[in-house]
């Protein structure tokens, strides 16, 4: 018997950078949101040159491109999820936030700024654009240590400080904030949860003895999105994201790709593409 039956699948789009040692980006969106039954597509922003070891350029990719971009997949594929990795401009800062400001989807924005091998990826007077224009778009931010601390003018590098952090990105119009606390000094990892007139949520993992840590932060934004476009609430999307990433760093501790910091293993334990059937 043929099967007429007709089935959609949850999408995610990934505006983000381009990584062509496949660790970071759209490339680590797209495995990841592959590995967790989502469809991915991707929007580049941005050319970085870039391997296990670093950053060596940057290539601006022109607004008019990304403009087009976005165009060729609304009008085709809408997305169920958006995520925004790597904004470095002005331009770019101000031609997203008005693309999405009628999109009623939920957005988790990763706001980066500085790689895992230390290298500064975003301008300087960018940083404000995305204060003022991204965030409050976004159903989710989810700053790392080192980028909170630019963020707030102020070096956060402990729990109390991360959640007083984070309750200022509050009260400058964020929706929520997930303050990661991969960078503590600590055994146990924890990052904090802070939405408004809700208690801080707080997520705690072993710390992983590992330098495979390349694109973690594009890979658990990417997560969370894959989880929002299925329908699962905010406060479970993050403990489901968090809970992928710690696998996905755990099960490539013993890899060995590239000569510095590499990726996590994204397809640890992969997902069949999800489908819902059609009325």
């Amino acid at each position: 018997m043929i099967n007429h039956k007709k089935y959609r699948v949850p999408t995610v789009l990934s505006i983000a950078g381009f990584d062509g040692s496949g660790g970071a980006g759209i490339q680590a969106d797209t495995k990841t949101a592959s590995s967790l039954g989502c469809y991915a597509m991707n929007v580049l922003t941005a050319l970085p040159v870039q391997n296990t070891q670093g950053v060596r350029q940057i290539y601006e990719i022109p607004a008019v491109a990304v403009k087009d971009q976005l165009d060729a997949i609304f009008e085709d594929i809408y997305p169920d999820a958006v995520k925004i990795g790597m904004v470095h401009t002005i331009e770019l800062v101000e031609l997203i936030s008005t693309y999405l400001k009628d999109y009623s989807g939920p957005i988790v924005f990763d706001p980066v700024m500085v790689s895992t091998s230390g290298h500064k990826l975003i301008q300087d007077d960018t940083i404000q654009a995305c204060m003022e224009l991204l965030f409050p778009l976004a159903t989710l931010i989810t700053p790392n240590l080192d980028e909170v601390s630019v963020l707030v003018h102020e070096v956060i590098d402990n729990v109390q400080n991360m959640q007083k952090a984070g309750n200022t990105l509050l009260s400058k119009g964020c929706q929520a904030v997930l303050v990661k606390g991969g960078h503590l000094q600590s055994e146990v990892l924890t990052s904090l949860l802070l939405q408004h007139n809700k208690p801080a949520l707080k997520f705690e993992s072993q710390k992983i003895d590992s330098k495979n840590t390349h694109g973690s932060g594009c890979s658990l934004s990417s997560a969370i999105a894959s989880h929002l476009a299925q329908g699962t609430p905010l406060d479970q999307a993050v403990a489901s994201g968090l809970s992928y990433i710690h696998a996905a760093i755990a099960s490539s501790k013993n890899l060995v790709i590239g000569k510095g910091n590499g990726p996590l293993n994204h397809f640890h334990n992969p997902l069949k593409l999800i489908q819902y059937e059609m009325d």
